[in-house]
């Protein structure tokens, strides 16, 4: 069954008339084909998600009423926010789309000393909203009640400034990973309670700089190894979170 993020809160509709327009509204009557009595699940700005019942259909816009409210949630336990150093191509992309899936909350990028693209303020923000999109289609498809918000910052120093509303940050360093440092991550895990907030910081394929680490230490940042490899800076996300996932939802 399709779903769809209705951006808007539960309190601002009428469950019983809910109406549909824009986007969603041209999914699912042009690209979907759906008739009334057909329904899809809706998801509020409160993590609420509704299973609804199409009642009307018009030419620009179509009419729900709700049938039943989804208490289950798929949301991992803790707030999650990815720091990643702006990387080449279309990897940030794949990182929004693949993290969304793993249950990131908020995706920041960086411009990191080694991150090698350069984005002005107009194909920032166009970027940006385009990152939006993917996280938002992500989290459709992977039925999660939360769409990640994207933030691509124009200078570092946002980044360090971010730092302190955090209960745990976490640096990926692939320096510690070379040393053999394997315990940190784990200890991390081990500390992290149900509703607190971590932050995970990945460098471009560059790296991270010594002075960044110490500007991140100096906020209470960890350094810390994904295991013995060297990923790359699209895999270390992946591999951050599917540990968190593991670590907060399959061992009980």
């Amino acid at each position: 069954m399709q779903r769809y993020f209705m951006l808007k809160s539960i309190e601002e509709v009428d469950d019983q008339a809910i109406e549909v327009t824009g986007e969603i509204f041209h999914h699912m009557s042009r690209v979907m084909r759906m008739k009334p009595e057909e329904q899809a699940y809706l998801v509020f700005d409160e993590q609420l998600v509704v299973k609804a019942e199409i009642t009307e259909l018009f030419d620009n816009y179509l009419t729900m009423k709700v049938v039943e409210r989804i208490e289950k949630s798929t949301e991992l336990p803790v707030d999650v926010t990815l720091f990643c150093g702006f990387p080449k191509g279309d990897k940030l992309e794949l990182i929004t789309q693949k993290t969304t899936e793993l249950g990131a909350h908020h995706i920041v990028g960086f411009p990191s000393k080694t991150s090698i693209v350069k984005w002005n303020d107009k194909k920032r923000s166009q970027k940006q909203e385009r990152l939006e999109k993917i996280a938002r289609e992500a989290a459709e498809q992977s039925h999660r009640s939360v769409s990640p918000d994207v933030l691509l910052l124009a200078d570092i120093n946002e980044m360090y400034n971010m730092l302190a509303q955090y209960d745990h940050v976490l640096v990926a360093f692939e320096e510690a990973a070379k040393e053999g440092e394997h315990a940190q991550l784990v200890q991390t895990l081990n500390a992290i309670q149900p509703g607190e907030k971590i932050a995970f910081i990945f460098g471009p394929e560059g790296g991270i700089t010594p002075k960044e680490i110490e500007q991140f230490e100096t906020r209470g940042a960890k350094v810390c190894a994904l295991g013995p490899r060297i990923l790359r800076t699209e895999t270390a996300p992946f591999y951050a979170l599917s540990a968190l996932s593991y670590h907060l939802e399959l061992q009980g």
